[in-house]
């Protein structure tokens, strides 16, 4: 007997960003639909002569009654239901005109980002929750002994460049050291509304509450589950399909696929390039970070090929 074949569904969605950056507009689904009473990004199912933007312009001036004016791609997810393959086309409106209201007699709430948690989802939305509280830039520390001269570049990334995302990367430093440089770059990052993450073991986090664990490639392959709580964030380095498909088994909420370009410091390593990292990312089941010999001015580039944006050590570490 032949397998069934499942229906495929394109479906665009919106996440509308406030006009500060501080919340999203968020709508419950009605009670007569497939998970009916939860809470989804405004969209719904495209025609077959639609592109997502398109689509989504026409669901939201019929769901909501506005009129896109500015939007990006966010990320786009393939979920797998029973009886169907789920294409959810992701963007994100910073501009519109008009008042969202439910058109339809659906709920529709603005929501503060870091309460985004406390709203049910149904499943497939779950990734597009981590794009959303996700910024587009990931800082990596570069190496530096003097600690003085680290909190100066840190405090001027937070500050002057307005990171938000940082991972504390230090080889060079024992581990007695690397915990004094966390808890002073957990500090300054809590002062400045960043989170941080934590490159090394997980045990790390009984110790010092940053936000989460950066994995290693290494560290990511030997892993069987997830290592943290899911309150934390999970993050890990990414080469290939292998490593990707490795993440999305054990519940990564983001990682980094590199390396994008040639980069000094792997001069002997083959650079994936925009085509390889798109085909990538399309299949990745989380936002995915590109690196490597990325600036801050490959972020729409980024962006356009699905990628959250660009992580760096170079560009944002001065």
């Amino acid at each position: 007997m032949n397998a069934m074949v499942k229906r495929r569904v394109h479906v665009a969605a919106a996440a509308i960003i406030s006009a500060d950056g501080r919340e999203v507009l968020i709508a419950r689904r009605p009670s007569n639909v497939d998970h009916g009473g939860l809470w989804e990004f405004p969209g719904g199912k495209l025609a077959p002569y639609e592109t997502g933007l398109g689509g989504l312009r026409r669901e939201l001036h019929e769901e909501l009654g506005v009129e896109i004016q500015r939007a990006q791609p966010l990320i786009r997810i393939h979920h797998e239901y029973p009886d169907k393959h789920i294409l959810l086309d992701v963007w994100q409106v910073h501009d519109f005109s008009g008042e969202p209201f439910g058109r339809e007699g659906q709920a529709v709430r603005w929501v503060p980002m870091d309460e985004l948690v406390n709203y049910p989802f149904p499943a497939a939305n779950l990734p597009i929750l981590r794009a959303v509280m996700l910024p587009t830039e990931y800082l990596i520390t570069g190496e530096e002994e003097d600690e003085a001269r680290f909190a100066t570049r840190l405090e001027r990334a937070l500050v002057e460049d307005g990171v938000r995302l940082v991972q504390l990367r230090a080889k060079a430093l024992d581990e007695a050291a690397y915990r004094e440089r966390a808890q002073a770059a957990l500090s300054l990052c809590r002062e400045h509304g960043a989170r941080l993450l934590l490159n090394g073991e997980p045990e790390l986090l009984e110790a010092i509450d940053a936000d989460g664990i950066h994995l290693t490639s290494e560290r990511l392959m030997q892993m069987e589950r997830r290592p943290i709580a899911e309150g934390k964030w999970l993050s890990a380095s990414t080469h290939d399909r292998r490593q990707l498909d490795q993440a999305g088994r054990l519940g990564c909420d983001f990682v980094t696929l590199s390396p994008l370009r040639t980069t000094p410091s792997h001069p002997d390593v083959a650079p994936v390039g925009w085509h390889d990292f798109q085909q990538l990312v399309e299949r990745a089941a989380m936002p995915v970070f590109a690196l490597g010999g990325m600036t801050r001015h490959d972020a729409n580039h980024a962006r356009a090929v699905g990628a959250q944006g660009v992580a760096s050590i170079r560009d944002f570490w001065k």
